[in-house]
C-alpha cells in the first residue's frame, strides 16, 4: 500500500449527508470516472467532504475558485484541515492591470500599466516549488492558472542543488544564481536577492521564508544554515536543499540564442508583409520596437512586455498553447472546480478577449505575430489537460451535469441549520427600512450584507450608512485582493457591522455571525438577479440560526420564485431529518482566521485610527481614493489622477505608511506625468 502522505486533522467526523457523499465520490474516482459533480447546498461542509476525499484517494489536487476572495477562504479552510502538508495559493499577482491595446477609431495606443502584489508573488512560488519538489501538495487557484507561467522543465532544471559535504564552486555558484534571476546586493536582504561575503553565501529564495547561508571551505559546502530574515538568527540547519529560480520565465543560455535568432527572422518576415503593402508606417514601428526589445533581451535578459515572445522561449511550434499551472502537476492529480457555475464559464471566456485585444496590435504593427501565443488555454485545451475532476457547487450548470458521470447531493446540515426564512418588501422606502433593519442588527451584535445591482450603488449606500454612523464599507473588484480578506476578517470580529457589495458577497463566503441579507432590487431580470445568483445570496444567512433574507421587489419574478422554492424544498428536507435525529439548530462556531499573507495584524491588535471629521476609517478613504484614481487614468483624465494621488499619499502618510507611496500610486508618478507623450500617442 501507497505511503499516506496527505493527513487529515479535525475534531469533526462525518454525518448527515457527507459520509454518502464521501464514499460515493471516492468510489466514483476509483471506478474512473473522468467528472462528477458535488451538489451541496450553503453549510453541509462542502470543503471538509473534499478534504476527506483528498485523504482518503492520497492525491496532489488543484482546487480551481472563481474568484481570488473565495480562493483564500479556501485556502486557509484546507490549511488548518492539513497542517501538516503543503497547501499553497495561486492567484493572479496584479491588483491592477490595463493591458496594451490599440484602439484603431481614435488612433490610441495604450500602454500596458500593472500594480504587481508582491506577496501574491511569493506565494505563487511557494506553489510551484511545492510541485516540484513534493507530492502532498493542494493548490487552491483562481482562473489566472490556466495562463503561461514558463516551462515546467526549464524551471526545474535551472535550480541550484545545495548539499553539505559535496563539492560547490565559489564561482560556479554566483553565475547559477544570476543566471537563476537572483540579485546581487550587499545590502539587506529581499526576497530574490543574494549577498556574498568571502566564503558565505547569503540567499533569500524567491518563495519567502528563510534566508539561506551557505558557508564553503574551498570548494566544498561545509554546512547550510536557515537564518530568521528579520533578527538573523541561526532558525536551523539542513543537509540538503533546492533552490528555485526568482522568475517563472526562465531560460537556457542556449533557448535564448534560438529564440533571439527566431524572433529576428519573424521580424523579418513582417517588415517584408508590411513593405508589400505599402503600409511604411507599421513596417517602420514593428522594426523599431521589436529591436529595441531584442537589443535589451541580449543585454539584460529581458524586456517590457517579454511575454509577448514566449514562444520563442518555451521553443513552441505556432498555435501551441503556453505551459500552466497545470503542467507543473504530475500526471494522476484530482482536480476541484469550486462554485463550478462560474469558474466554468470564466475558463471559457478567457481566450476570446485575449485574441480580440491582439488582432490590431498586430495589424497595426505593435507587436509580431507570435503575440497570438501568449494566451490562456482555450477551453478545449483546458478540458484535453482535465484530470479526473469534481465539480462543487449549490447550483451546477448544464456543463457539468450532463458531462459528469455521477450526481452527488450533500444537502443536509450535520448542525441542523434551516434555510433562512425569505421576506419580500416593496422597493419605495427600501433604504430607510433597511437602515431600520440594520439598527436591529447591530443591537442583536448580529451582521448584514447588502447586495446591490452596480459598483457605484455599493459605493454610494456605504457612504450613506457611514455618515449615520454605521460601521460600513463597500466590497467589490476595485478592492485589491487581499484587502478583500481583511474586510470579510473585520466583520467577522466586528470591527465593521455593514458590508456591500455586488458579486463578491455571494459564492461561498463562510462568515457565520452574518444574520441579515439584504437584496436590493430583486426583481431586475438579469444575471446578477438570476435563480443561480438568488439561491447563492440566499445561502450566506445559510451559517447563522437568525438567519432570514429580505429582498425589496415590486413584483415577484420567475428567478425569484425559482429560488424560494429551492429554499423551502431544502428547509422541509432538513427539518424532517432534525426531528427523526433530534436536533436543535445552533449556529455555526468558526475560528476567525488571519489572511494569507504574512503580515496579517494579530486578532488583538487595535482597529485602524478613523479619519476625522466624518469618522470614515482611513483605510476606506484610501481604497476610495485609489479606486478614483485609477478610474480618471483609464478615462485619460491624468491631471485629476494626478490630484487624487497627492490625496492618497497624504491619507497613507496619515496611516503611518510612509513608504508605502513608493511601491503604490506614488510611484506611478512617472506615467501620470508622461502619459500624454507616451500612453496616447498619434501616429505622425
Amino acid at each position: 500500500m501507497a505511503e499516506s502522505l496527505f493527513h487529515l486533522v479535525s475534531e469533526f467526523e462525518p454525518r448527515g449527508d457527507q459520509p454518502a457523499a464521501i464514499d460515493a465520490l471516492v468510489t466514483g474516482l476509483q471506478a474512473g470516472h473522468r467528472k462528477q459533480v458535488m451538489r451541496g447546498a450553503t453549510g453541509t461542509g462542502k470543503t471538509y467532504v473534499l478534504s476527506c476525499v483528498i485523504e482518503r484517494v492520497q492525491r496532489p489536487t488543484l482546487v480551481l475558485a472563481p474568484n481570488k476572495t473565495l480562493a483564500e477562504q479556501l485556502c486557509a479552510e484546507f490549511r488548518e484541515f492539513f497542517p501538516n502538508n503543503a497547501v499553497c495559493f495561486f492567484v493572479s499577482y496584479y491588483d491592477y492591470y490595463q493591458p496594451e491595446a490599440y484602439i484603431v477609431q481614435s488612433d490610441t495606443y495604450i500602454e500596458k500599466e500593472t500594480s504587481r502584489n508582491d506577496e501574491i508573488d511569493r506565494l505563487r512560488h511557494e506553489a510551484t516549488q511545492a510541485l516540484s519538489s513534493r507530492r502532498d501538495v493542494i493548490v487552491v487557484a483562481s482562473v489566472s492558472c490556466i495562463y503561461g507561467i514558463g516551462r515546467p522543465e526549464e524551471y526545474q532544471n535551472i535550480s541550484l542543488r545545495l548539499a553539505a559535504g559535496k563539492v560547490l564552486d565559489r564561482d560556479d555558484a554566483l553565475r547559477r544564481l544570476i543566471e537563476m534571476q537572483y540579485r546581487r546586493t550587499p545590502m539587506t536582504l529581499s526576497r530574490g536577492e543574494f549577498r556574498v561575503r568571502g566564503d558565505v553565501i547569503e540567499i533569500c529564495p524567491a518563495a519567502g521564508g528563510p534566508v539561506v547561508r551557505v558557508e564553503l571551505f574551498g570548494d566544498e559546502v561545509e554546512r547550510i544554515r536557515l537564518l530568521d530574515p528579520v533578527t538573523g538568527e541561526i532558525a536551523g540547519e539542513e543537509a540538503e536543499l533546492t533552490l528555485y529560480p526568482a522568475v517563472h520565465y526562465i531560460t537556457s543560455d542556449d533557448r535564448l540564442e534560438a529564440a533571439i535568432e527566431g524572433i529576428g527572422a519573424e521580424l523579418e518576415d513582417r517588415i517584408q508583409y508590411f513593405r508589400d503593402r505599402e503600409r511604411w508606417i507599421e513596417a517602420q514601428r514593428i522594426e523599431q520596437r521589436t529591436r529595441y526589445d531584442l537589443e535589451m533581451i541580449r543585454e539584460v535578459g529581458s524586456c517590457s512586455g517579454i511575454e509577448n515572445y514566449s514562444r520563442w522561449f518555451d521553443g513552441r511550434n505556432p498555435g501551441e498553447p503556453a505551459y500552466t499551472l497545470l503542467d507543473y502537476f504530475p500526471d494522476d492529480y484530482l482536480m476541484v472546480i469550486d462554485e463550478s457555475h462560474i469558474a466554468t464559464p470564466q475558463v471559457h471566456a478567457q481566450i476570446g478577449g485575449d485574441r480580440s485585444r491582439k488582432d490590431n496590435l498586430i495589424e497595426f504593427g505593435f507587436r509580431l505575430p507570435s503575440a497570438y501565443d501568449n494566451r490562456p488555454l482555450s477551453f478545449e485545451e483546458f478540458e484535453q489537460r482535465m484530470p479526473q475532476a469534481i465539480f462543487s457547487s449549490a447550483t451546477p450548470g448544464r456543463y457539468e451535469l450532463e458531462r459528469s458521470e455521477q450526481v452527488v447531493d450533500l444537502v443536509v446540515r450535520p448542525t441542523g441549520l434551516l434555510d433562512p426564512d425569505i421576506t419580500i418588501r416593496p422597493t419605495r422606502g427600501q433604504v430607510d427600512d433597511l437602515y431600520r433593519e440594520i439598527q436591529e442588527q447591530i443591537e442583536r451584535s448580529e451582521r448584514t450584507l447588502v447586495l446591490t445591482l452596480t459598483q457605484r450603488q455599493a459605493e454610494d449606500f456605504a457612504a450613506y450608512l457611514t455618515n449615520l454612523r454605521v460601521r460600513t464599507h463597500w466590497l467589490h473588484a476595485q478592492v485589491d485582493t487581499l484587502d478583500r480578506s481583511v474586510l470579510l476578517r473585520d466583520l467577522r470580529l466586528g470591527n465593521v457591522d455593514v458590508l456591500v457589495g455586488i458579486n463578491l458577497l455571494r459564492e461561498g463566503l463562510d462568515l457565520p455571525e452574518v444574520s441579515l441579507i439584504a437584496i436590493l432590487d430583486a426583481d431586475q431580470t438579469g444575471f446578477l438577479r438570476s435563480e443561480t445568483s438568488l439561491i447563492q445570496m440566499i445561502g450566506r444567512a445559510a451559517r447563522n440560526v437568525n438567519g432570514r433574507v429580505l429582498m425589496y421587489a415590486d413584483q415577484i419574478t420567475d428567478a425569484m420564485q425559482a429560488a424560494i422554492g429551492e429554499t423551502n424544498r431544502r428547509r422541509e428536507k432538513q427539518e424532517a431529518y432534525n426531528q427523526a435525529h433530534g436536533i436543535t439548530p445552533e449556529s455555526i462556531r468558526k475560528a476567525i482566521r488571519d489572511v494569507i499573507r504574512s503580515e496579517a495584524p494579530p486578532e488583538d491588535e487595535p482597529a485602524a485610527p478613523a479619519f476625522n471629521p466624518d469618522g470614515v476609517p482611513l483605510e476606506a478613504v484610501i481604497a476610495g481614493l485609489e479606486t478614483e484614481m485609477k478610474q480618471a487614468a483609464a478615462e485619460l483624465d491624468f491631471e485629476r489622477a494626478a490630484q487624487l494621488r497627492d490625496r492618497l499619499q497624504e491619507a497613507r502618510r496619515l496611516l503611518g505608511e510612509p513608504n508605502a507611496t513608493a511601491a503604490g500610486a506614488g510611484g506611478r508618478k512617472a506615467s501620470f506625468t508622461q502619459s500624454r507623450g507616451g500612453k496616447s500617442r498619434r501616429r505622425r
